[in-house]
């Protein structure tokens, strides 16, 4: 069986008093846990939700996230966890396009799911605590349903270097190799107590290493929402032992006045991620957190994520590298026609390995242009693999933009303004940005005697577009650099802004 559900009953029998999840003001250990993803089940059984059933979470974080994904797994159901920060538009094109028969969100996020085809549950605040006040009367817990390795367990989009999400498969053997491969690298065990700070929609909350650490045994410290203050006051109230953090999270703790004035030395381990660390921000990072490790790392929604971890005691020595890739999983560093390079040379990043998707959701083109004909994933990123096996990356994807943590497609923010009638052409490129990393700025060629301002831009982008997607500036040009093929050169523009 390899039903997620099964975790938490097996976690029941062997530690029932133990914590399992904490939220807000509510402790619950293993036997309490496992009643409520059973008490749950049952609830969406009784509305018909059953095997291979699509159901979206359009929600932020809360006890009856996990629940859910628990009680999802123990019917045999397929988990869509959605991007809250999207338009209704976004998100009813990704619910329809996975075919979910069910949206789950938080009451304050309604407005979001109003043009969605499928029915609507919402969870209102005693909802969010508790998953099973969902229901209005228990129903027989079902017995678990059995899943194989290669059935779907979630389905994640993610936005790449086209003009809409693609749905990333990940099935069970996604799942549990990856969650393997961390307990491995981070030597995760039933000590280890985990917060999590970031939206549990995104691979790096979820699943870096996110619920491994339940596999381990261990404690889950969930907070609605990140903000710095919280964070630094559960790793002293909790003891937390380990966090993923985006680079700007990671800032933001950083730059608070009395940082220091937080007892941390709980902390072991930090996975950071999405740029390059500087030395200075990780001399920082060991100046606060004494006793832990800043760990940069590389992964992809495609690998659900932490395919390379950097190594204990190269931090300094190997920096600017995002590490090693971990045990499972194999890393070349291939040239445009596949052959595999020798160490020092830059090619494009590949894997293969049980914790690679098979591909994207009723997406064969994109899946086939994803993979190499002998399985190995085209991440899209360039790097090279040092003599001694340590990954540096000198590129980003194409046309990806990452701010704050988040994945921005620059032809999905293209496309809207190429839908303004004063725009003849368009690019988006990224800037580097002390506080988010990276922040979009749209280069435009206006039509003849059109006239166009950034307050014009911004209220049409975010009519059609999630806040963090719209551009932050605006440069208009008399045209864009090409090359001979006509393709638009956006290393130049990256330059020139």
């Amino acid at each position: 069986m390899l039903n997620l559900s099964r975790i938490v009953a097996y976690n029941a029998q062997t530690r029932p008093e133990a914590d399992a999840l904490i939220y807000n003001d509510e402790r619950l250990n293993w036997t309490a846990l496992n009643d409520r993803v059973l008490t749950t089940a049952a609830g969406l059984g009784a509305r018909g939700i059953g095997p291979d059933s699509i159901v979206a979470l359009v929600m932020k974080n809360s006890a009856a996230f996990v629940e859910l994904l628990y009680a999802l797994s123990h019917l045999g159901a397929v988990a869509l966890p959605v991007n809250f920060r999207l338009t209704p538009d976004e998100v009813s094109y990704i619910v329809g396009h996975a075919g979910a028969v069910l949206v789950i969100a938080d009451d304050e996020l309604a407005p979001l799911a109003a043009k969605v085809a499928a029915p609507v549950l919402l969870l209102d605040e005693a909802a969010q605590k508790n998953s099973t006040a969902l229901f209005d009367a228990a129903a027989p817990a079902p017995s678990p349903c059995v899943r194989s390795g290669g059935d779907l367990f979630r389905l994640m989009y993610t936005s790449g270097t086209t003009d809409r999400p693609k749905g990333v498969i990940h099935s069970y053997d996604n799942f549990y190799w990856k969650c393997f491969d961390h307990i491995i690298v981070l030597g995760l065990s039933a000590e280890d107590r985990l917060c999590v700070a970031g939206p549990l929609y995104h691979v790096g909350a979820c699943d870096l290493p996110g619920l491994a650490v339940h596999l381990a045994g261990g404690a889950i410290v969930v907070l609605r929402e990140f903000d710095a203050d919280a964070v630094m006051t559960a790793i002293e109230a909790e003891r937390i032992t380990g966090i993923w953090l985006a680079p700007v999270m990671t800032n933001a703790i950083l730059g608070l006045r009395d940082v220091r004035r937080y007892d941390c030395k709980s902390l072991k381990w930090c996975i950071g991620g999405g740029e390059r660390t500087p030395e200075s921000r990780i001399r920082e990072f060991l100046d606060v957190f004494p006793n832990a490790r800043y760990i940069d790392a590389y992964g992809m929604t495609e690998t659900v994520s932490g395919d390379t971890f950097m190594v204990r005691g190269f931090e300094i020595s190997k920096i600017g590298s995002v590490g090693r890739p971990t045990p499972m999983l194999e890393l070349e560093i291939r040239d445009d026609a596949g052959a595999a390079l020798p160490p020092t040379s830059a090619g494009e990043v590949c894997m293969r390995g049980p914790k690679v998707t098979a591909g994207y959701w009723k997406d064969p083109q994109r899946t086939s242009e994803a993979m190499w004909p002998d399985g190995f994933l085209r991440s899209g990123d360039v790097g090279y693999l040092d003599e001694d096996g340590f990954l540096f990356l000198t590129d980003r994807k194409k046309d990806m933009i990452i701010s704050g943590g988040e994945n921005i497609s620059s032809s999905e923010v293209e496309r809207v303004l190429y839908e303004m009638p004063e725009v003849k052409e368009a690019a988006v490129v990224a800037r580097p940005d002390e506080r988010w990393g990276e922040t979009p700025v749209a280069v435009i060629v206006l039509q003849p005697d059109a006239k166009l301002t950034y307050q014009q831009l911004n209220a049409f982008c975010r009519a059609r577009l999630a806040g963090f997607k719209c551009p932050r500036d605006l440069v208009l040009t008399d045209s864009l650099p090409r090359n001979p093929s006509g393709k638009i050169l956006k290393r130049v523009l990256r330059d020139m802004i």
